[in-house]
């Protein structure tokens, strides 16, 4: 309800901070998606015609000395490079040759050489994957030096506090207790229980303890202790109003022994691959349960949480702001990952499909392929601001006013 009060009350100041950091924050990691595809394309002799972040009107534009047209967009909700041959930002286009209108002419020689289709399956492969490779770059490196410089977040796996009742009160964890593992795997900071206590909802856990052995005696690492933990499924609202299903175990953290570890060089970048990966199999995670319906489609987000969020990270610094980039772009990059057709994912795809055949697929295929993905991409659009919608409060608020 925050934002929706703002926004009625302050439009300009819930466009400074709201849509200021939003706006920047996607048109940072869009333009650096698509410089992935940029530069690999160059390196393969491809023409890039067009370089564009945002879509519609062009509000700003040049072009440069290899005859790239790079302009800025009204609409900033992506952006896209446009190779030769393409025949539009889909990246829909023919082998045979240049489409235009509704005919198709044949490549010039010297077209061949610089048009995408035209190109070996690896080059084209490798353009279309530099997207998202350099999403996940870019995260490892922004992550790995706040890891060196700033330290990465960390308090010990231990229960300063046992909730009662509650499934790890039941399961005999008693304050101080400190957590070993979780499924087989090693826990060391608490921080690493939350998004897998989130991931188990409801299915039982195979958790490695340590009794306390009291004040300042350490703990019985000789007699580790193992227990079958349950997590229960909570609904929590934050303050935009936007819900989430946690995990609770029932232990709280110990905060009073909060601190920043800072890493040395190679240690920073093992840690930020580390948070990358823990990042991108928890969000697979996730989808494959609202895939099975083991999780509500209800915590599924669009720009409008994402606003609210850069939003909320830009007001508690730079350094917070910068992790929350750096996290956002994890999931784009992982996102045009997805095989869906018009995504980075799809192309893949298809070229793996075109590597097994030996021949690509039918450009009747292709398009329809792309009218598909465009149907659902759409609308998943359409639910996940639905979602945001809903949350923030923001239908029931035109509800009240028509009735």
């Amino acid at each position: 309800m925050e934002m929706l009060n703002k926004l009625l009350s302050t439009p300009f100041d819930f466009i400074k901070d709201y849509g200021g950091p939003f706006i920047f924050v996607l048109a940072v990691l869009v333009f650096i998606h698509e410089w992935g595809h940029y530069i690999i394309a160059r390196l393969c002799g491809v023409k890039i015609e067009k370089f564009s972040i945002g879509f519609g009107r062009e509000i700003w534009g040049r072009n440069d000395k290899h005859g790239t047209r790079w302009k800025i967009c009204m609409i900033p909700l992506g952006g896209y490079v446009q190779m030769f041959g393409d025949s539009d930002p889909s990246s829909a286009g023919h082998a045979e040759g240049v489409k235009e209108g509704d005919t198709v002419r044949s490549y010039t020689e010297q077209e061949k050489k610089v048009a995408f289709y035209t190109q070996p399956l690896w080059k084209r492969a490798a353009i279309v994957f530099a997207g998202p490779a350099i999403n996940y770059i870019f995260a490892i490196f922004v992550l790995s030096a706040l890891f060196m410089t700033q330290g990465q977040p960390y308090m010990p796996p231990v229960a300063a506090k046992v909730v009662e009742p509650s499934a790890a009160f039941d399961a005999g964890i008693r304050p101080d207790d400190k957590i070993v593992s979780i499924n087989g795997e090693e826990i060391t900071r608490f921080q690493d229980l939350r998004p897998i206590t989130d991931m188990n909802i409801g299915k039982e856990m195979e958790v490695k303890i340590v009794h306390s052995l009291g004040p300042e005696k350490g703990w019985d690492d000789a007699n580790p202790v193992m227990l079958k933990i349950t997590p229960r499924k909570i609904v929590k609202e934050d303050r935009f109003g936007f819900r989430h299903e946690v995990g609770m175990m029932g232990i709280v953290s110990p905060e009073s022994a909060f601190e920043m570890q800072k890493h040395g060089f190679f240690s920073s970048i093992f840690a930020a691959l580390g948070e990358t990966w823990r990042i991108t199999t928890m969000t697979l995670k996730a989808l494959g349960q609202m895939i099975i319906g083991t999780r509500s489609t209800d915590e599924l987000g669009g720009i409008l949480r994402i606003g609210a969020y850069a939003g909320d990270f830009a007001s508690q610094g730079i350094i917070a702001f910068i992790t929350f980039a750096a996290l956002l772009s994890i999931n784009l990059g992982l996102i045009n990952l997805l095989p869906i057709p018009l995504l980075d994912g799809g192309h893949l795809a298809m070229y793996a499909m075109e590597m097994v055949r030996g021949k690509p697929l039918s450009m009747q295929v292709q398009e329809y392929a792309l009218r598909v993905g465009l149907v659902f991409l759409l609308g998943i659009m359409f639910l996940a601001t639905w979602n945001d919608l809903v949350q923030l409060k923001v239908v029931d608020y035109v509800v009240k006013l028509i009735s």
